[in-house]
């Protein structure tokens, strides 16, 4: 390869750069700083709806306007008056105490407690459990 001639080289220099810095990175608390220190202009400009959430907030209106015109009163439906006096006659007159009572349908005491008190909502599956302990018809009673 000596004697073939002069050598030289093709190759075009090859020049990488970073990438300018995104809006992000230009807020960035390092950048802001480095700016502060370098003497740079900096603006700071507070943003009509910082710190909420614009999107929720719009249509809060809207909803509790719905809210405030809905007058449909909206309830679970309790153990009915007789019921209660039902389970409670029955239970007495077997001489049982509710725990007793729960124990035999295999249910908590505070479940007999509720019915008892007109505060649970109507399960027929406990409705059905009393009467079969209590050998009494619960339901349909008028």
């Amino acid at each position: 390869m000596a004697g073939v001639g002069p050598i030289s080289q093709d190759w075009e220099p090859v020049v990488i750069r970073k990438k300018a810095p995104t809006a992000a990175a230009k807020k960035d608390e390092k950048a802001v700083n480095a700016a502060r220190r370098s003497g740079a202009e900096i603006e700071t400009v507070k943003k009509s709806t910082a710190g909420t959430n614009r999107a929720a907030s719009s249509s809060t209106t809207l909803n509790t306007r719905k809210l405030d015109e809905e007058t449909e009163n909206l309830h679970h439906e309790r153990v009915p008056t007789e019921l209660k006096k039902a389970i409670m006659q029955a239970r007495l007159e077997k001489k049982l105490t509710q725990a007793q009572l729960a124990q035999m349908i295999n249910e908590k005491p505070q479940i007999i407690q509720e019915y008892e008190s007109g505060k649970a909502i109507p399960n027929q599956q406990i409705i059905g459990k009393l009467e079969r302990a209590l050998g009494e018809k619960l339901r349909g009673k008028k």
